[in-house]
């Protein structure tokens, strides 16, 4: 019985021993298994540090990459404002030079004329004492040395040639004639007969003079035709003296007084800014031709070559004529707008040829007239000389242009080739622009400012050219420094160009 029960004591002991094995490699497994966990959350929590701390890294290389690039576009946008205002400094400097050389021009020859008018008031007063003496000699010696008859070759004859050296009229009295052809008249004239007698009866009150008791006074008409043709042909005044039958002196001063009563009694009628009606004639007939709305003329510079002044020569040096010709050139400007038939409306002539194209723009009554607001809501279309501004149109001139951009040069230049085509006839008509003239410089701008006028007229009566007198003009444009003066004119330069190619009116030759 007692091992019966022992035993079953044994038996129990050996299951109480298994389930504590088997209880104790349970808690074994469990405190491994958490053991396991809090590693693996350790290791965790180290990774995600790392990846932290490399997250902070690049977060700060980015600011202080932004930062970098913050100081360096504040250093570039200090450097362009320097050179802006370095720009604009020397800009300053470069027209106050110009100025004071055309003041002190314009001084210089006022002294010269001074001393001449004194020269030529001592020469008169010693030639009339001399001829006062002559005719107290003649009356002294009593009625039988008196010229008898009024007739050139006997009474007055001896008299006169004190004056008037005896010379050929022929040629001028052939043209003159009613019997010379109308086309041989043009031909040397430029223009009609008709039109010819219109600017003499225009000229009649300013130009006429009357005979004295010593000389006939020049006629009108031959007054006007010694002016015009020394405009037309550009003929030396020994040349013209000539032909005309009138001294080398005389010569000269009839064409300075023609040109001077052209720009007081012409000009103004036949040069001067449009009306209201006609502004919009002249915007219809452009904007039908380009497409281009508000357009009221197109503008243009040339150079007129001259001789070295005497003072002020660096500022009438044209550097681009001289390298282009390898020859020393110096020249003045004359800027100009014209209408749709190439007539001038507007005309500003004299500033010295070192000038870019801005820069004369800038010096003209145009541009006054532009400040003062009086060109509002309208274009005047310039070549890439000129700077694009609230109401001068040109064209694009950067590189890469889109199709639009190319559509809008196209119909740009159709507009200002009616600029230069005009110029070009100009110069044509008088050849005395196309070389150096003996014409003083101070008076030049009254001489440039007649052929304007005179170009008009022929314009307006329809007298055509002669092809074979129409030039090529060579004048080389100039970007300006500042070519973009107006955000404005930018954005509504785009709208043009847009409405160009989108609606029809852009032509297509810039494809090909």
């Amino acid at each position: 019985m007692k091992s019966d029960d022992h035993n079953a004591e044994e038996e129990l002991s050996g299951d109480y021993s298994l389930y504590y094995g088997l209880l104790q490699q349970t808690f074994d497994q469990m405190n491994d298994k958490e053991t396991e966990i809090v590693n693996n959350e350790e290791q965790g929590n180290k990774q995600g540090n790392v990846k932290t701390k490399g997250l902070k890294e690049i977060l700060s290389s980015l600011i202080l990459i932004e930062e970098q690039e913050k100081t360096e576009k504040i250093e570039w946008e200090k450097a362009q404002e320097e050179d802006k205002m370095l720009l604009e400094e020397n800009y300053k400097k470069r027209t106050k030079a110009m100025m004071d050389y055309q003041s002190g021009l314009v001084q210089f020859d006022e002294e010269l004329d001074q001393s001449s008018r004194v020269r030529n008031r001592k020469s008169r007063a010693v030639t009339n004492a001399v001829v006062v003496s002559a005719i107290a000699a003649d009356s002294d010696s009593g009625p039988a040395s008196k010229p008898t008859g009024n007739t050139a070759g006997s009474g007055a004859g001896p008299q006169r040639r004190l004056w008037v050296k005896s010379r050929s009229t022929d040629w001028w009295d052939k043209c003159n004639s009613a019997d010379f052809p109308e086309e041989e008249f043009k031909k040397a004239f430029r223009m009609g007969k008709d039109t010819f007698e219109l600017i003499c009866n225009e000229l009649t009150s300013a130009v006429a003079k009357e005979n004295t008791m010593l000389r006939d006074a020049v006629p009108v008409r031959q007054r006007v035709a010694v002016c015009i043709w020394r405009l037309a042909t550009g003929e030396p005044l020994r040349l013209v003296s000539r032909r005309f039958g009138l001294g080398i002196s005389t010569c000269h001063k009839l064409v300075l007084e023609v040109c001077s009563a052209i720009k007081t009694v012409l000009m103004p009628k036949y040069l001067q800014w449009p009306d209201d009606e006609s502004i919009r004639m002249i915007k219809d007939e452009f904007g039908s031709v380009s497409g281009i709305p508000n357009v009221v003329g197109s503008m243009y510079t040339t150079h007129i070559p001259i001789i070295a002044p005497k003072i002020s020569v660096a500022a009438y040096f044209n550097k681009r004529h001289t390298e282009r010709n390898q020859k020393t050139s110096y020249s003045i400007t004359v800027q100009g707008v014209v209408d749709p038939r190439g007539v001038f409306t507007d005309v500003c002539i004299g500033w010295p040829g070192s000038m870019p194209d801005d820069q004369v723009l800038e010096k003209s009554a145009l541009y006054q007239r532009a400040s003062n607001g009086l060109l509002k809501d309208v274009w005047i279309v310039g070549s890439a000389g000129y700077p694009l501004m609230d109401w001068v149109l040109v064209p694009y001139t950067q590189p890469h242009l889109t199709w639009t951009q190319h559509a809008f040069n196209e119909k740009i230049g159709e507009i200002q080739r009616v600029a230069s085509d005009a110029f070009a006839r100009l110069k044509g008509r008088w050849a005395c622009l196309q070389k150096r003239t003996e014409v003083k410089l101070q008076d030049l701008p009254v001489v440039l400012g007649a052929c304007c006028v005179l170009h008009n007229i022929c314009e307006l009566r329809n007298e055509e050219i002669d092809p074979e007198l129409m030039i090529e003009l060579m004048d080389d444009e100039m970007v300006p420094e500042i070519g973009l003066r107006s955000a404005i004119a930018m954005k509504a330069r785009d709208a043009i160009a847009h409405n160009l190619l989108h609606h029809n009116h852009a032509g297509t030759s810039f494809l090909s």
